[in-house]
């Protein structure tokens, strides 16, 4: 794979510090562009994007990219990396699928389940099952292309603190895999240049696994968050909602193992280490105040459904479910 075109789809906080990262370290080796709209796109063509972190010993960056609301006015493209949340990607099918060529390969930053979880799915019972509620009208899988998919899981808090400008809870790392879990010359070829522009990229063959560790997580951590609009250190020092967070990663798990997951860590053991979180505004509580769409179903939604398919009862998570969705249609009211 030859990969001298990236376009990030959707320049938001992450989004935005990956395409800084690699126009910053790569400048001359491949064209970088960015699809964002509003002020943030005004912003990236102004002064360009910035990456700050919160610890000083690393270093900010800024670079220079292009910057479109159009993704029809670029070239096809060799690599796409997409930075929208599940909810957004369907509606975004048309415009990712004008930057393919046949050789494209998309890597896709998402939390939650992915629209294209069953593609090649060996371990679950339910291969090439399509999901719905994450693609409603299967525009998706027709005009992308599972067979193209780079599923990426990423450990980076990240939050844009103005326009342009993107502030990162110390350096991360990111977990890449295909979907029907080969270490494919793809997958290695997409590493090491992102592994060259600084990121910590680590390659998987079960990259569903790391779907549910981080999902585990998620679930909990990020609607109660936006319900109670709470920091996480806050959410574990509240003795009924950390029982509440340990109630939602064992529901999680249950619905993980039953299609196949495994876990590196019980759920007991990652509601321990959530005790050395800080002051972290999590992504829905940062969507909830910009009074933006939450992304629910990838995360809630989707453990309730895939509970429902594995007949595993989550009736936490359907509580917290109802509950974030009236919160969402109210807020955006």
């Amino acid at each position: 794979m030859s990969i001298k075109t990236i376009c990030i789809y959707g320049a938001g906080a992450l989004g935005g510090a990956f395409a800084a990262n690699i126009a910053h370290a790569l400048q001359g080796k491949v064209e970088v562009s960015v699809i964002a709209r509003g002020a943030q796109l005004a912003a990236i063509r102004e002064q360009g994007l910035s990456v700050i972190y919160d610890n000083e010993a690393f270093p900010a960056i800024s670079a220079r990219v292009t910057a479109t609301d159009d993704p029809s006015s670029l070239p096809p493209q060799d690599l796409v990396i997409t930075g929208l949340k599940g909810h957004q990607l369907s509606a975004a099918a048309d415009g990712i699928a004008s930057l393919l060529h046949p050789q494209t390969r998309v890597m896709m930053i998402l939390n939650g389940i992915p629209w294209w979880y069953f593609h090649q799915d060996e371990t679950s019972g339910f291969a090439e099952r399509q999901l719905p509620q994450l693609d409603p009208d299967g525009k998706l899988w027709t005009l992308i292309d599972p067979k193209r998919v780079i599923g990426c899981v990423a450990y980076q808090g990240a939050e844009v603190i103005q326009p342009g400008r993107t502030k990162l809870n110390g350096k991360g790392h990111f977990f890449l895999g295909e979907p029907n879990g080969k270490l494919s010359a793809d997958l290695q070829a997409v590493a090491d240049l992102l592994g060259q522009a600084g990121l910590d990229i680590r390659p998987t063959a079960r990259i569903r696994d790391e779907i549910w560790a981080k999902l585990r997580g998620n679930a909990a951590f990020n609607p109660i968050s936006a319900l109670t609009r709470a920091l996480m250190v806050d959410l574990m020092a509240n003795p009924e909602l950390a029982q509440m967070v340990r109630k939602i990663m064992n529901e999680v798990q249950a619905v993980g193992i039953a299609l196949g997951c495994r876990f590196q860590r019980s759920a007991d053991e990652q509601f321990a280490s959530a005790n050395g979180f800080g002051p972290v505004k999590t992504s829905m509580l940062q969507d909830l105040i910009a009074g933006k769409a939450l992304e629910i179903i990838p995360l809630n939604g989707m453990v309730v459904e895939l509970g429902k398919l594995t007949n595993v009862p989550t009736p936490i998570c359907d509580t917290i479910l109802t509950l974030a969705q009236q919160l969402d249609v109210e807020n955006r009211r």
